[in-house]
């Protein structure tokens, strides 16, 4: 096998309910990890790749190991070395010794005896004695005291998705900003607007990317919303929400050292038996991350749009080259950022119904599949921040106006003329309209010749600043 640390080929003997196996000396881990990463190379996400999740085991772990203090359960010394491991994960450091697959059988149990082993063994050291004298300080009756999996896992799993939440939304909060830039940028640029495809009545291109701002600044509150359910946690149920093995005051303790470790208004679930078997935080969240995702790719199937040519199609907006765009066709280049956000998009919204279906395979006290669930949450959330990331500095940054030719698709469009119903009729606007179209002459030209309306009221009614919001009509 292979690890993240070195190893000098030296073991350890461990043992457990089936045997005993050769641990590397080097290892924080134990032989749970070891029979868990022989069991499960399925996906090659690692533990290791989320540091998240390690930093919220280290939270859970010192919260019950400081509650377990103040019940009189765990000696001073113990207690001691565990809360520096466990604070030591939260630092960033060890996590290389969590070298196991997200996805998983056993209900996340092979990530909660990860962390239960690397901190025993993390503690053992601290005392001064060697990995895997348990005797000393074990990752079941210490570190793991008074919890299950099933309490400790999602517990975990549900503060480090709030801390990938806090990235992901910082990356929403830096494309939203510059799509604002532009929105001001091209507040005075007039274009069509278009529905199904067809020209409708102008707007400014300013409008185009302040609707495109505000999208995501919507979506952005969506997933804050969504992610407030993170924090309400149900360490203290152990096994199935009934708190067996657990002291009276446990539960309470737990949270409330949680709370003052992390910082997090972490809250106890009010009904532990529910929340043991409950993954609707997980199903919440993943349904904000698939309505962003829809948004984004609507987004970005506009700025292809809007791109589109550069002769033969809209070209009302340039976005910046990346690579060519053909083995084939000399000097064309594509929309290739774009593309691969909407690709992303699509991902997320095919995690989304992976996380349905696992969601829906709960069974009586307990959801084993949470471990697809997590694995599909990180991934969408991960691969949605690199996005808008990318979209914002190779795409969005870079995209330059074509501001004259935006005008005259504007004036030579059939769609100019509803902007004219108020003060010369719909009767006229059908004629000049109708002209229009049988004789290819611009709608601008046509109310002109006509005596509809001089050119100064012409200009006045298409002026930008007309075009922003409803206003007076002067007939």
């Amino acid at each position: 096998m292979e690890y993240q640390f070195k190893v000098s080929g030296k073991t350890r003997k461990e043992h457990d309910l089936l045997g005993e196996k050769e641990v590397p000396v080097e290892a924080l881990f134990g032989i749970q990890t070891l029979r868990c990463m022989e069991n499960f190379q399925i996906s090659g996400h690692l533990m290791y790749e989320v540091s998240a999740f390690i930093k919220a085991f280290g939270l859970v772990k010192m919260g019950a190991i400081l509650a377990n203090h103040q019940e009189g359960l765990v000696n001073d010394q113990v207690k001691d070395a565990v809360v520096q491991a466990c604070q030591e994960l939260i630092d960033g450091k060890h996590h290389e010794h969590f070298p196991i697959d997200l996805i998983q059988g056993g209900a996340g149990t092979s990530a909660n005896m990860n962390a239960n082993e690397v901190i025993a063994n993390r503690a053992l050291e601290i005392l001064g004695h060697e990995h895997g004298e348990y005797q000393y300080c074990h990752p079941n009756d210490h570190v793991n005291m008074a919890q299950s999996t099933n309490d400790a896992y999602p517990s975990a799993m549900h503060l480090g998705m709030y801390m990938i939440h806090q990235d992901l939304k910082a990356a929403l909060i830096k494309l939203q900003q510059s799509f604002q830039v532009k929105a001001d940028e091209y507040a005075n640029i007039i274009k069509m607007g278009r529905t199904q495809l067809q020209d409708a009545v102008p707007m400014t291109l300013g409008q185009t990317f302040q609707e495109f701002t505000d999208a995501m600044k919507h979506e952005c509150q969506r997933l804050d919303f969504a992610a407030k359910e993170f924090l309400v946690i149900n360490m203290g149920a152990t096994a199935i929400g009934t708190g067996i093995t657990a002291t009276p005051g446990y539960a309470d303790a737990c949270i409330e050292f949680i709370r003052k470790i992390s910082g997090l208004n972490v809250t106890l679930a009010e009904n532990l038996v529910e929340a043991t078997s409950d993954t609707s935080a997980l199903i919440t969240y993943s349904s904000a991350m698939k309505g962003l995702a829809l948004r984004l790719s609507k987004i970005c199937n506009d700025l292809r749009l809007l791109s589109s040519g550069p002769r033969t199609g809209l070209a009302e907006i340039n976005l910046p080259p990346r690579q060519p765009g053909s083995s084939i066709m000399p000097g064309k280049v594509n929309p290739v950022i774009p593309e691969v956000v909407n690709q992303v998009c699509f991902k997320v919204i095919g995690n989304d119904v992976c996380l349905t279906l696992a969601s829906e395979a709960a069974q009586l006290e307990l959801n084993v599949m949470e471990p697809v669930m997590m694995e599909s949450l990180v991934e969408s959330a991960f691969w949605l921040e690199r996005a808008m990331n990318t979209l914002r500095t190779l795409c969005v940054d870079g995209i330059t106006a074509n501001a004259e030719h935006c005008r005259q698709m504007t004036i030579h469009s059939i769609g100019i003329v509803t902007a004219l119903k108020p003060y010369i009729g719909y009767a006229n606007c059908t004629a000049v309209a109708k002209e229009a179209l049988e004789t290819g002459g611009s709608v601008y030209d046509l109310v002109l010749q006509k005596g509809l309306l001089t050119k100064e009221q012409l200009e006045r009614i298409l002026d930008p600043a007309n075009m922003l919001k409803p206003v007076k009509i002067e007939l």
